[in-house]
């Protein structure tokens, strides 16, 4: 049924883009209106996650070749991941989240922090499979409760939330950057990585499997935090 109903989403996006053809392009824009109206969990539709500035700046339509792959992979991101934590804190801002494929092979192409395309199947790009064959997604998200704390507004530490969400939910990766503690959160249907790492001081990996302060409980890490 998706498939039909998404199919002409599926073919703009496989030609990315047919001028001669004024009577597919408003069959693709009222299918595109449909697409970010799926709704992917309690709080989250597709088309909060389907603004890029590479997309809106380069004019390559950020439009997924397998609608059904990443409705699937995005509701899995918002059920198990993005939904816990605005129950715990509150709004969840999303930074930048799903990019089809001819969006971030040009962001990689042209230096604009996009990792090449086969290293982020189940990333960002929710609509291909990993290469173990896994489904996953990825968003960049702020958590505005963190970034408003005392503690975080004092020291800049972003690690007291990546323990807590190590502690508490089921994240394949986090990777966190300056600006906000923004971080990538990504989510994988099977096999998690586990694994924390940084651009911002102390940079490099937190936690991987292995590590000797993978296991066990972290809760001294983030006093303050919610309870529930």
């Amino acid at each position: 049924m998706q498939q039909n109903r998404f199919g002409a989403l599926k073919r703009f996006a496989d030609r990315q883009a047919d001028a001669a053809s004024p009577a597919l392009q408003r069959n693709t824009v009222r299918t595109l209106e449909n697409f970010g109206r799926v709704r992917l969990s309690k709080h989250f539709f597709m088309r909060d996650f389907l603004y890029s500035e590479v997309s809106a700046v380069h004019g390559i339509p950020n439009i997924p070749n397998t609608p059904e792959l990443a409705i699937e992979a995005g509701r899995g991101l918002c059920e198990h991941l993005l939904e816990p934590l605005r129950e715990i804190f509150g709004h969840v801002t999303v930074r930048s989240a799903f990019r089809s494929a001819a969006v971030n092979r040009y962001g990689n192409r042209h230096g604009l922090s996009c990792a090449r395309n086969a290293r982020t199947h189940a990333k960002h790009i929710w609509d291909h499979r990993g290469a173990d064959g896994c489904i996953g997604a990825t968003a960049c998200v702020v958590i505005p409760w963190f970034i408003d704390s005392a503690a975080y507004r004092a020291t800049g530490d972003w690690r007291p939330l990546a323990w807590f969400i190590h502690d508490r939910l089921p994240y394949s990766e986090m990777c966190f950057f300056p600006n906000n503690a923004a971080f990538n959160l990504t989510w994988r249907n099977r096999r998690p990585r586990r694994e924390i790492r940084s651009y911002v001081p102390p940079r490099g990996i937190l936690t991987r499997p292995g590590f000797a302060n993978h296991a066990g409980d972290h809760s001294a890490c983030y006093p303050g935090f919610p309870t529930a």
